[in-house]
C-alpha cells in the first residue's frame, strides 16, 4: 500500500509520507525498547535493588520522553500528509476522468466513480496516519522486543520467534481474504448506487410509463447483492480477526508454558519470570490488535488499485506536436470498426467536403451514429483513416478535434443549472449576450419567456423540467455558441414539432456559410437539402452516394428509402418533389 501511494502522491505528499513513516518507525522502536527496559526496572523493583531500579526509571523516562515526540511529529505530519495525499488522489481521479476517452464513458460508471470520489479517496488518504501507523508499530515494536529478548532470556525469545511466521501468515491470509470481500462490496455498492441513480433520474419517464415495478426490481436486485457483499465482508471478515487472534493467544500461552517450565526447574527465577511475562503480553499485545486493521490496509489498497486502473487506462493515441488541418473537410478511408464484437462499419469510405452539409441515411443499426462518434473522436477506428483537413485524427490530437468539432448528440443531457449555464458551456470564454444570441437563433427564448425566472431558470437534473424538444433546443444553442467549423447532427430535431423544427433548420440554414455539417436524421425536409447524401446498408457498408437528385434518379437503394418514407408521412409524390424544388431554389439564391 505504502508503495501505491507513493506512485500516486504528488511530490510533496511523497515527501510528508516518508517523513511520516520515518517517524512512525522511529516511534516504534522506542515503545519496544520501552517494553524492554521495563524487565531489568521490574527485576530491580522486585529484588529491592533500588539504585538498578532509580536508574532504568530514568532510562524509561527519557524513552518515554523521546517516544511522546516523535508521537506528537507523527500526528502532526500525518494530519498534513492525509490533507496533501487526498488532494493529490482526487487531482489525480479528476484530471483522468478529464482525459480518458469518450468511449470510455459509455458504460455506466457513475456508482464506481462516485464511491471512489467519497469514500475511497478519504479513506486512502488516512490509511497512512490512522491504519498504516498501528500496523507498523505492531509488528516493528514486537521485532525489536524480540531481539531485546534474545539477550534476556533466549528460550523464551526462540519461542517468539517460533511463532511469528505463523502470525505473519494469517495476518497476510486475513489481508488477502479482507482485499477479495471488498473488491466485491466495491462492484456490489457500485452497481447498486448507478441503479437508485438512474432510478431516480428516469422517474418522468417510469410515471409516464404507468410502472416502476421493472426499475425497482433491477434496485431491489442491485440492493440485495450489496447486502450479501457487506455480509460476506463481515462475517468472513470477524471470522478471519478471530482465526488471528486466536493464533497470536496460543503464541502467548507457549510462552508462559515456557516460562513456568523453566521457573519450576529453576531454570530462572521469579524475579526474572514475572518481568518477562509481562514483556511477552506486551510483545503480542499491538499484534493481535492489527489484525482488523491489516483488513483496513487491504481496502484502502484496493481503492489505490481502482485509481491506479484508471491513470494506466489506455487512452487514445495523442501527438506530441499536433498538426494543422488545411481546412475542415472529413474523409473516411476504408474505415471497419466494431464495439469489440462484429463490426458496425466495414470498409467505409466517403468524403464530406469543407464548408458542406452531408446527410447520413439508412436503417437503424447501420453505423449512423457511430460516424458522427468517430469524427468526435470518441473512438479511433480497428482499420482505415478518419482524417479532418486532411490530417489523420490521431496526428491532430483529441484537443484540437474537440475544438474543431460541435456535438449535438440524440442523447440530450442538461446540467442542474440555468438555461443560460447550459448554453454558456458551448464556450465558457463567450459574454453574456454572445449566448443570449446563441439561445435566440435556437429559439430558445421563447422557453425563457414562458418561464417566471426567464433565462435563469433551472432545467434540473439532466434536464427534466424541459421537454426533450426544448433540452435538443439548449443543446443546438450550445452548439451555436462554440463556433466550431464542423457541427455533427444526429437525429437533432427528432424531438421538435414541425413548427420548431422549422425554426432550428433554419437557424443552422443560416451559419451552413463556411462550415461542414454530417447529419444523421430521417426527416425527409432535412435529408432533401444535403448537399451530398451517404446511404448506408444494414451491414454498415455504403450501398449509394451522392445527391437527393442523382439517387432518387438512379432509382437504387435510396429512391426506395426515400419513396417509404413519403408514403409512411403520408405525403403525395408531388408533394416531396415541390419540397425538393423548394429547398433546392432557396440555396440557388443563398449561392
Amino acid at each position: 500500500m505504502i508503495r501505491k501511494l507513493l506512485s500516486l502522491a504528488s511530490p510533496r505528499g511523497r515527501s510528508l509520507l516518508r517523513r511520516l513513516i520515518g517517524w512512525i518507525v522511529a516511534g516504534a522502536i522506542l515503545q519496544g525498547l520501552a517494553f524492554l527496559a521495563l524487565v531489568p526496572w521490574l527485576r530491580a523493583l522486585i529484588t529491592g535493588d533500588m539504585a538498578s531500579a532509580d536508574r532504568w526509571l530514568i532510562v524509561l523516562i527519557v524513552i518515554g520522553v523521546c517516544y511522546a515526540a516523535s508521537f506528537w511529529i507523527a500526528n502532526k505530519l500525518g494530519q498534513r500528509s492525509a490533507t496533501e495525499v487526498l488532494s493529490s488522489l482526487l487531482d489525480r481521479f479528476g484530471d483522468r476522468l478529464v482525459d480518458l476517452p469518450a468511449a470510455w464513458f459509455s458504460k455506466d460508471r457513475s456508482g464506481e466513480m462516485a464511491d471512489i470520489a467519497t469514500r475511497g479517496t478519504v479513506f486512502a488518504a488516512s490509511a497512512p496516519y490512522a491504519i498504516m501507523r498501528p500496523v507498523l508499530s505492531a509488528f516493528i515494536t514486537p521485532a525489536t522486543v524480540l531481539v531485546g529478548a534474545v539477550f534476556l532470556e533466549w528460550r523464551i525469545a526462540l519461542v517468539m520467534a517460533v511463532s511469528v511466521p505463523l502470525i505473519w501468515w494469517v495476518f497476510r491470509w486475513l489481508q488477502v481474504m479482507t482485499a477479495r470481500f471488498d473488491r466485491d462490496q466495491v462492484v456490489a455498492v457500485g452497481e447498486s448506487s448507478s441503479r437508485v441513480i438512474e432510478f431516480a433520474r428516469v422517474q418522468p419517464a417510469l410515471r409516464v410509463a404507468g410502472s416502476s415495478s421493472i426499475a425497482a426490481g433491477l434496485i431491489d436486485d442491485a440492493l440485495h447483492a450489496e447486502d450479501r457483499a457487506k455480509r460476506r465482508m463481515h462475517v468472513g471478515g470477524g471470522a478471519g480477526i478471530g482465526v488471528f487472534g486466536l493464533v497470536v493467544h496460543i503464541a502467548i500461552i507457549a510462552v508462559i508454558i515456557l516460562g513456568t517450565w523453566l521457573a519450576l526447574h529453576e531454570a530462572i527465577g521469579v524475579a526474572s519470570l514475572i518481568p518477562l511475562l509481562i514483556l511477552v503480553v506486551r510483545f503480542t499485545e499491538p499484534i493481535w490488535q492489527s489484525g482488523a486493521l491489516g483488513g483496513g490496509m487491504s481496502i484502502a489498497a484496493n481503492t489505490l488499485d481502482q485509481i491506479q486502473a484508471l491513470v494506466d487506462e489506455a487512452g487514445l493515441p495523442e501527438p506530441a506536436t499536433p498538426a494543422t488541418p488545411e481546412g475542415h473537410g472529413i474523409r473516411f478511408d476504408d474505415v471497419t470498426f466494431g464495439y469489440g464484437g462484429t463490426p458496425v462499419l466495414r470498409h467505409l469510405s466517403f468524403e464530406v467536403p469543407d464548408g458542406s452539409m452531408t446527410a447520413i441515411v439508412g436503417p437503424s443499426g447501420s453505423g449512423k451514429t457511430t460516424i458522427t462518434r468517430l469524427i468526435a473522436r470518441f473512438y479511433d477506428p480497428e482499420q482505415g483513416v478518419v482524417s479532418i483537413g486532411g490530417v489523420p485524427l490521431p496526428e491532430l490530437g483529441s484537443s484540437e478535434v474537440l475544438r474543431s468539432v460541435a456535438p449535438v448528440f440524440q442523447d440530450v443531457y442538461l446540467f442542474d443549472g440555468t438555461i443560460l449555464d447550459n448554453i454558456w458551456l458551448g464556450n465558457p470564454g463567450a459574454g453574456r449576450q454572445e449566448v443570449l444570441e446563441a439561445g435566440r437563433r435556437a429559439r430558445v427564448d421563447e422557453i425563457a419567456d414562458r418561464l417566471p425566472e426567464g433565462w435563469d431558470a433551472h432545467v434540473g437534473e439532466g434536464g427534466t423540467n424541459l421537454s426533450g424538444g426544448e433540452r435538443q433546443r439548449i443543446s443546438i444553442a450550445r452548439a451555436l455558441l462554440k463556433n466550431a467549423p464542423i457541427v455533427l447532427l444526429d437525429e437533432a430535431t427528432a424531438s421538435l414539432d414541425i413548427d420548431n423544427e422549422r425554426a432550428i433548420q433554419g437557424a443552422f440554414d443560416a451559419v451552413r456559410t463556411g462550415r461542414t455539417l454530417v447529419v444523421v436524421a430521417h426527416r425527409l425536409q432535412t435529408i432533401s437539402t444535403a448537399d451530398r447524401i451517404v446511404m448506408l446498408d444494414e451491414h454498415g457498408g455504403i450501398a449509394e452516394q451522392g445527391t437527393h437528385r442523382e439517387l432518387i434518379a438512379a432509382g437504387g437503394v435510396y429512391a426506395r428509402y426515400w419513396s417509404e418514407r413519403v408514403d409512411a408521412a403520408g405525403w403525395r409524390l408531388t408533394a416531396a418533389q415541390q419540397v425538393t424544388s423548394t429547398s433546392t431554389t432557396s440555396q440557388m439564391k443563398e449561392n
